[in-house]
């Protein structure tokens, strides 16, 4: 690649700017523990008795989580349930106060932060990035990780392919301060995908997206789950959690309400309770995932 690559976030892109510069001089860059291909139902990372509090205020409560390879797990709760926090405690951004995360059978601080770059993908809630950028340059930069290592020689190829898989290729040459909120999404997206990890950490990937690539995520999220890899997300809407995940978790007021199949955990009884809002599920009439919805009686809808 002719451009650049800056790091959007070191902690995750694997390597801080002053290592990316000794590699672009010197040609080498520290020795790495290459990853190896998880088998279906492999453990790839875990919490365990997961305890923070921010502020002084309780966020996880002795939460434990299990992620594991060829699955699709959505992290499912209203405001302030910690599902944000849980992510940033499986990424090592949050510090616990209490309990552990294990990735690939070993602590999280056990891992360098190239290593664990190798590993899983991350994408935030919030993306910021103020340098006048092309969208190709931010997804170039997924591939920081596995510069100086023979997956190197793929990296126009990924990067082609990530651009393609998201609906950006058309944005390629524009410049990533000027894009709209969705458009950024997709080229974030693009830039995790670039990174070919096995886990990817998706913080409300379909928030600021319009229907159809809403779906367009948790299908891609779906195929790579399928492909051996695993999905840890967050998501606000119960439809897509219920058609796309395999697991769910479901969170209030810091704590696991309710951890399973889609069909087992989201019931309208314990929906209603975790949201302080009466929640129908209805049957789908094509034969689909079930729908979940507020339920509106006539009454409470506002005359047009």
């Amino acid at each position: 690649m002719s451009r650049t690559l800056v790091e959007l976030d070191s902690r995750h892109e694997g390597s801080s700017f002053w290592s990316s510069l000794r590699t672009a001089v010197t040609g080498r860059r520290r020795s790495s523990r290459l990853p190896s291909a998880a088998a279906a139902g492999d453990v790839v990372t875990e919490a365990r008795g997961a305890t923070l509090s921010l502020d002084g205020t309780p966020v996880l409560r002795d939460v434990s989580v299990t992620v594991r390879a060829g699955e699709v797990r959505a992290l499912l709760g209203p405001n302030g349930a910690g599902k944000s926090s849980l992510l940033g405690a499986l990424t090592g951004d949050l510090p616990l106060d209490g309990g552990s995360v294990l990735v690939d059978g070993s602590p999280l601080r056990s891992w360098t932060a190239t290593e664990l770059a190798m590993r899983r993908a991350v994408l935030m809630q919030q993306i910021h990035l103020s340098f006048p950028f092309t969208s190709l340059d931010v997804v170039q930069m997924g591939r920081a990780p596995w510069r100086g290592t023979p997956l190197e020689e793929t990296n126009e190829e990924v990067v082609a392919a990530s651009l393609a898989a998201t609906d950006v290729s058309h944005l390629a040459d524009r410049h990533f301060p000027s894009l709209s909120g969705g458009e950024k999404a997709r080229v974030a997206l693009a830039r995790v995908l670039a990174q070919r990890t096995g886990l990817l950490m998706l913080d409300e990937p379909t928030a600021a997206l319009d229907l159809k690539h809403q779906e367009l995520v948790l299908q891609i999220a779906r195929r790579h789950a399928a492909s051996g890899g695993a999905v840890v997300v967050v998501v606000h809407d119960l439809g897509l959690a219920s058609a796309y995940a395999d697991q769910v978790t479901l969170m209030a007021r810091g704590r696991v309400v309710a951890d399973g199949a889609p069909a087992e955990v989201l019931t309208a009884e314990r929906l209603s309770e975790v949201y302080d809002y009466p929640v129908e599920v209805v049957e789908h009439p094509g034969g689909g995932a079930p729908i979940i919805l507020p339920a509106r009686s006539a009454a409470a809808v506002p005359p047009r």
